[in-house]
């Protein structure tokens, strides 16, 4: 049984395979993403009321929510990658974890911003050094800190290495950051109750285009996964007779 799953995985992980299965999907999440963002956000930004305490101001959550919430997956997302690599030596996961990096510092990015466009008309400032906030800080620098670190070691799988457990030690601050409004004294407003069952801390016509935003930028993430995979795998395996059978059956 482990003999045939190592198998399994070493198949589906080689180059080629994974180059024709993200081939097939990456056009599907492009564009399935793109109109579940533009419908949440019509969703969100025109059709949802105005919120009796916060006024129009809370329309950016349907940008900042979705954002950290990706900068956290898409972080737990590289670290798993970054321990198959590890682990089981596969290239395709080393490269999806690097490949992930710089798209989870983006959304890490956005959230900060938005979240210091909404601070200022709600706490009076763009920036408290509140935990939320600090501790969202931190996920950007340790995505910046696993790109620079792989980048600035020669050897490939050394870089991939040390890269990927500097990911997993980071992993301990995910936890800090979903908890913080919970575990201390916190300025940043409590985590928004998402619940399909029972009664949510949204109304309905605010929370379903939130949902569906989130399901666009996840989406979103995937495909510029997928298309930033193919372009390094391309770059790396330059010189291999598959890459070359790719070329000529495109020209």
């Amino acid at each position: 049984m482990a003999s045939r799953f190592w198998t399994w995985l070493h198949k589906k992980g080689s180059p080629p395979v994974f180059y024709d299965m993200a081939d097939r999907w990456a056009p599907w999440l492009g564009w399935l993403s793109l109109i579940a963002i533009a419908v949440g956000l019509f969703g969100g930004l025109v059709l949802a009321p105005t919120d009796y305490q916060q006024g129009d101001s809370y329309r950016i959550i349907y940008i900042h929510v979705p954002s950290a919430w990706m900068s956290m997956f898409v972080y737990m997302f590289m670290a798993s990658m970054a321990a198959v690599g590890i682990v089981w030596r596969l290239k395709i996961a080393d490269a999806m974890a690097l490949t992930a990096a710089p798209i989870g510092a983006m959304f890490t990015a956005v959230a900060l911003t938005s979240g210091a466009i909404w601070g200022k008309p709600t706490w009076g400032t763009y920036w408290v050094w509140d935990a939320r906030l600090t501790s969202e800080l931190i996920l950007l620098f340790l995505y910046l800190g696993y790109i620079a670190l792989y980048n600035a070691i020669e050897d490939e799988r050394t870089a991939a290495r040390a890269a990927g457990i500097l990911a997993l030690v980071g992993v301990v601050n995910i936890p800090i950051i979903h908890f913080s409004v919970e575990w201390w004294h916190s300025l940043h407003q409590g985590p928004i109750e998402i619940n399909l069952t029972e009664k949510s801390s949204l109304q309905p016509s605010m929370l379903w285009p939130l949902l569906t935003t989130m399901a666009g930028f996840q989406m979103l993430f995937f495909w510029a996964l997928l298309r930033r995979t193919q372009t390094l795998v391309l770059t790396k395996e330059i010189a291999a007779k598959w890459v070359k059978r790719l070329m000529e059956s495109k020209a």
